[in-house]
C-alpha cells in the first residue's frame, strides 16, 4: 500500500495541467473530476501527446483525416467540462516513447501553464487490467513524470527554454496518477457523471459505435465508489497522489 497522502486543498490550487497520450484519455480517466475543478474556478489545461490517428473504426475515414477529427473532438469535450486551453504535440499514435524530445516538449508546456498540480497517466503496467496499459499511455506517464522531476524546475535542464524562449523553471507541487495500480485518493463524481458521459461521447469517432458506452462508464464509476465505501448510487474516479515538492 502507498503511504497516506493528503492532497493540497483544491482551494489552494489555481492551475492544473493534464498530460495524456491520446485525445479522449483524460475524459475516460478524469472528466468528472475536471468538471468539479473548473466549476470551482480552477484553470485546467490539457497536453495531448499523440495525434490519435490510429483511433476510430470507420474505414471510410483516412488516417490523414483522423488527427483533425480527434483534435476537434477533444476541443468539444473540453467545452463540456470547462476547458479550452489544449496543447497538441502531434506525435504519431501508437509510436510514443518517453524520449528526451518528448520530455522537453512537456517541460515547455509545464513552464507555460505553471501548474501547482499535474494529472498524468499510469506509467506502470497493470497486469490485472491489461487493456488499460496501452504502451502510449505508459510512455506519456513516464515522460510526464520525468518532466516534473528532474526537469521542469531545473534551470540547467533544456537551457534554451529559458535563454531563447524566456520560460522560467517551475516546480509542480504534486502529481495525480489516473487509474493507478494502487489507489490512495478518490473523487466522488456522482454530481458530474452526466457531464463525464457527455464529454466522452463528444469523441464521436471513438464511441458512436458502442451502444453500451454509458453502461460501461457507469459500471467503472460504481466499482470505484464501492471500493471506497461510498453510498449506493455513487460514482468515483481514482488516483494516486504523489508529492513532488
Amino acid at each position: 500500500m502507498p503511504p497516506t497522502v493528503t492532497p493540497i486543498a483544491d482551494s489552494a490550487i489555481e492551475r492544473i495541467l493534464f498530460v495524456t497520450a491520446h485525445p479522449d484519455d483524460l475524459d475516460f480517466g478524469a472528466a468528472g473530476t475536471i468538471a468539479q475543478w473548473t466549476d470551482m474556478g480552477i484553470e485546467v489545461s490539457y497536453c495531448v501527446a499523440t495525434n490519435g490517428d490510429q483511433g476510430g473504426v470507420d474505414p471510410s475515414v483516412s488516417r490523414a483525416q483522423m488527427p483533425k477529427i480527434r483534435q476537434q473532438e477533444q476541443r468539444d469535450a473540453g467545452k463540456v467540462v470547462g476547458v479550452s486551453d489544449i496543447h497538441f504535440l502531434n506525435y504519431v499514435d501508437g509510436h510514443l516513447e518517453p524520449t528526451i524530445e518528448l520530455r522537453k516538449e512537456i517541460v515547455r508546456v509545464i513552464r507555460k501553464v505553471r501548474p501547482q498540480r499535474m494529472v498524468i497517466q499510469n506509467p506502470e503496467r497493470n497486469w490485472d487490467r491489461i487493456f488499460s496499459s496501452h504502451p502510449d499511455h505508459m510512455a506519456a506517464g513516464e515522460a510526464a513524470m520525468q518532466a516534473v522531476y528532474p526537469d521542469a524546475g531545473n534551470p540547467f535542464a533544456f537551457e534554451d527554454l529559458l535563454q531563447s524562449e524566456g520560460l522560467e523553471p517551475w516546480t509542480v507541487q504534486e502529481v495525480w496518477v489516473m487509474s493507478p495500480n494502487v489507489v490512495n485518493h478518490f473523487v466522488d463524481i456522482t454530481k458530474t457523471m452526466e457531464r463525464k458521459l457527455q464529454a466522452i461521447k463528444s469523441h464521436v469517432s471513438q464511441t458512436a459505435h458502442s451502444a453500451e458506452i454509458d453502461d460501461r462508464i457507469r459500471e467503472w464509476g460504481t466499482r470505484n465508489a464501492e471500493a471506497q465505501g461510498l453510498p449506493e448510487g455513487s460514482y468515483a474516479e481514482t488516483f494516486r497522489v504523489v508529492v513532488t515538492a
